[in-house]
C-alpha cells in the first residue's frame, strides 16, 4: 500500500489503535503511538471481551450494515494476523446456538430475525437446524442436555489478549514506531506546523469523549475460568429471554464466559447478581463448569455511540477519529481499519459507503 504521507500520531493503544499503527508502520510511514496507561492495555476495552467474529449470530442485537463489517471481517483477520511476530489463536468452527425446552419460543424468534439477516446478506453460509444428534456430533459433551439447536457455520474467533500481546510485540519490533506509554494526548496537542505528523487518528475509545461528546459507555462483565473437564470446540450460545449468554472456549482449557449488557459507565466490579447469572448458566449448558476454577471476573466499558454504530469522523484537516465499535470490536474492527486506510489515502472510503457507513464531516 503507498501513502501519500509521511508520518501519523496515534492516539490510543487499543485494539484499533495498534492495528493502525502496525499497517500503517509496515507500509514505509513512522508512527508515534501515544497512550494514557500503560502497555498492558489494562484500561482498553478489547481486553475485557470474547472476541467472537460471529456477524449472523450478533444480527439478533446488531444491523445488516454491522453484519456486513463482520462477514468483511472473517477473511480478513487471517491476512492481518499473518505478519505478526506472535502467533495468535483464530479459528472458524462455527458457532452453536442451543437453548433449554422452556426458552422454544425466543429460540423460535431468533431463528427468523437470523433466517431474515441470511436473506440480505447472502454472502453469509446459511445456518442449520440441529437435534441432538447433530449436536452431539459437533459437540459431544452435549448431546445429551440439548434437543434443537442451530449451527452457524463460518464463524469464527480469536484470542483477545494473545492478539493484544502480538501486536504490541511487533510494534516493540518496528524500527518506524515509537511507543509513549503514560503519555494522554488529544488531537488540539498537535499543531500541524512543521516537524509536526501529517495525520493525527484518533482511537482513544471513551477517552476521547471530551472532544466527541456524543459517546457514552455501555458496561459488560466477563467472567474467564479455567475448566479442565469441559470439552468443547466453538463459541456456543444459551437462548434466553433476558440475556444470550455465550461461551468461548480459547488455548488451554480457558472459557470466556459473558452475557450481561448495562446502559452504564460504571467501572465497579461485577455483582454478585451477574455473577451468578452468568455462572448458573454456564452449568446449565455443561456440569463441567461446576469444578471450573475462576480466573478473573471483569468489567469494561465498550465506546458507544446513540445509533449504536461505528463511525469515522474529520473534525478537522488531517485529523481522523474513529470510534463507536460498541461490542461488535473484533468482529468489526478490519473493517474499520480498511474504511479508514481508505480516507487516509484517497479522502473518501468506498468500503465504508457499501457497509452503509458514512464518513462524518464536523
Amino acid at each position: 500500500m503507498s501513502l501519500p504521507f509521511d508520518s501519523v500520531a496515534i492516539l490510543g493503544a487499543g485494539l484499533m489503535g495498534r492495528l493502525m499503527a502496525v499497517t500503517l508502520a509496515r507500509s514505509g510511514c513512522k508512527v508515534d503511538v501515544f497512550e494514557a496507561g500503560s502497555a498492558d492495555a489494562e484500561g482498553a476495552a478489547a481486553r475485557v471481551a470474547a472476541a467472537m467474529l460471529a456477524p449472523l449470530a450478533e444480527s439478533a442485537v446488531a444491523p445488516v450494515s454491522v453484519v456486513r463489517m463482520g462477514q468483511h471481517a472473517l477473511s480478513r483477520w487471517p491476512e492481518l494476523l499473518a505478519p505478526l511476530v506472535q502467533p495468535v489463536f483464530f479459528q472458524r468452527e462455527g458457532t452453536l446456538v442451543l437453548w433449554h425446552r422452556q426458552d422454544a419460543a425466543e429460540a423460535t424468534r431468533l431463528a427468523r430475525v437470523l433466517a431474515n439477516t441470511g436473506a440480505q446478506v447472502p454472502e453469509l453460509a446459511p445456518m442449520k437446524s440441529v437435534d441432538a444428534r447433530a449436536i452431539a456430533t459437533l459437540e459431544p459433551s452435549l448431546g445429551q442436555r440439548f434437543a434443537q439447536g442451530l449451527f452457524l457455520p463460518g464463524e469464527g474467533q480469536l484470542d483477545n489478549r494473545a492478539l493484544l500481546a502480538s501486536l504490541l510485540a511487533t510494534l516493540e519490533a518496528s524500527p518506524r514506531v515509537t511507543l509513549h506509554w503514560q503519555s494522554p494526548r488529544a488531537p488540539s496537542d498537535f499543531t500541524g506546523a512543521a516537524g509536526q505528523p501529517d495525520w493525527v487518528i484518533d482511537c482513544r475509545g471513551l477517552g476521547a469523549r471530551p472532544q466527541w461528546n456524543a459517546l457514552r459507555g455501555v458496561r459488560g462483565e466477563v467472567i474467564r475460568v479455567h475448566a479442565p473437564e469441559v470439552s468443547l470446540q466453538r463459541p456456543t450460545r444459551l437462548v434466553h429471554p433476558r440475556y444470550p449468554l455465550y461461551i468461548a472456549p480459547k488455548p488451554g482449557k480457558l472459557f470466556v464466559i459473558g452475557a450481561t449488557e448495562i446502559e452504564s459507565d460504571d467501572m465497579s466490579p461485577a455483582s454478585v447478581r451477574s455473577t451468578l447469572e452468568l455462572l448458573s448458566a454456564a452449568y446449565a449448558v455443561h456440569s463441567g463448569f461446576a469444578e471450573a476454577r475462576i480466573v478473573e471476573i471483569a468489567t469494561q466499558c465498550r465506546p458507544t455511540l446513540p445509533d449504536n454504530l461505528p463511525a469515522l469522523r474529520l473534525p478537522q484537516p488531517r485529523v481522523l477519529q474513529i470510534n463507536g465499535l460498541y461490542r461488535h470490536g473484533f468482529m468489526i474492527a478490519p473493517a474499520m481499519l480498511d474504511a479508514a486506510l481508505e480516507v487516509l489515502t484517497q479522502g473518501h472510503s468506498p468500503l465504508a459507503k457499501s457497509f452503509g457507513m458514512q464518513t462524518q464531516d464536523t
